[in-house]
């Protein structure tokens, strides 16, 4: 059996098992590839919304990243919660001692209950430690306009794009309309729309698995376009095919590809 790419996740964990950390693992072991992790925060939420939030330390995410980094090669990086601008520091930190390798930034800024998991200072550290270092950021268009500061989301693609992000994808769920209108924002200008149905419930957890699946497509030599498109593909999958564990949102099936 030949290697698997190895995906290193700097993520949240979540108690119930729709975002964060299992999101990424399940994820990313859809796509053939292994999943190596750092937690950034520890969580306290239900599948309606996060209640607490509890930063790690920022000198014990280095020694985990670089003892986990002095053993493994990884081909992708993918980060999602933060928490902290210390952590976002770290973080930043350790994708400066990893040139060349593909990073996928899910800038989690609030929860999917609507919690707010961001404050000033965590935003620009994003803005200008990471996005410089980012092969694509992939924001909701709640997050793109609290990162951007701005309302018309094609501006906000650009605004990220020139605050360093190779590539910009804005995801259309949490926009009132028909469909769900995901926008790409390209090096030179270019820009593609996908269009998605939309599913009818609410999902926890779709942004961590969005950026996890392009991650890892990106792990096994995708371009960053292809990856994007399977990734979409995927997830949409995933959410038609969901379930509930509790009373609030739906967990995606990111093993729906598996037989009954």
């Amino acid at each position: 059996m030949s290697e698997r790419p190895v995906v290193l996740c700097f993520s949240g964990h979540d108690p119930c098992g729709g975002a964060g950390v299992q999101a990424d693992i399940e994820a990313i072991v859809s796509h053939r590839c292994h999943a190596v992790s750092v937690i950034t925060a520890l969580t306290e939420q239900d599948t309606g919304n996060v209640k607490r939030l509890f930063p790690q330390s920022a000198e014990h995410l280095l020694a985990q990243a670089r003892t986990l980094l002095a053993d493994v090669t990884v081909s992708a990086i993918k980060i999602g919660l933060l928490g902290s601008a210390g952590i976002a520091e770290a973080v930043g930190e350790i994708l400066q001692e990893c040139p060349g390798v593909p990073v996928v930034l899910d800038p989690v800024l609030a929860a999917g209950g609507g919690m707010d998991l961001s404050e000033r200072r965590l935003i620009e550290t994003v803005l200008n430690r990471l996005l410089p270092l980012t092969t694509i950021v992939t924001p909701n268009s709640p997050e793109a306009r609290k990162l951007a500061g701005l309302d018309d989301l094609p501006a906000c693609g650009t605004f990220l794009q020139d605050k360093g992000a190779n590539y910009v994808l804005i995801t259309g769920t949490h926009e009132n309309s028909e469909q769900v209108d995901n926008l790409l924002f390209m090096p030179d200008g270019l820009r593609e729309v996908f269009h998605w149905q939309r599913l009818p419930h609410h999902y926890h957890g779709s942004g961590c698995t969005l950026a996890a699946a392009i991650a890892a497509l990106l792990a096994q030599g995708l371009d960053v376009f292809n990856a994007v498109l399977e990734a979409q593909d995927f997830v949409w999958q995933s959410l038609e095919n969901a379930y509930r564990t509790g009373h609030g949102q739906h967990n995606p099936d990111r093993l729906f590809w598996i037989e009954p």
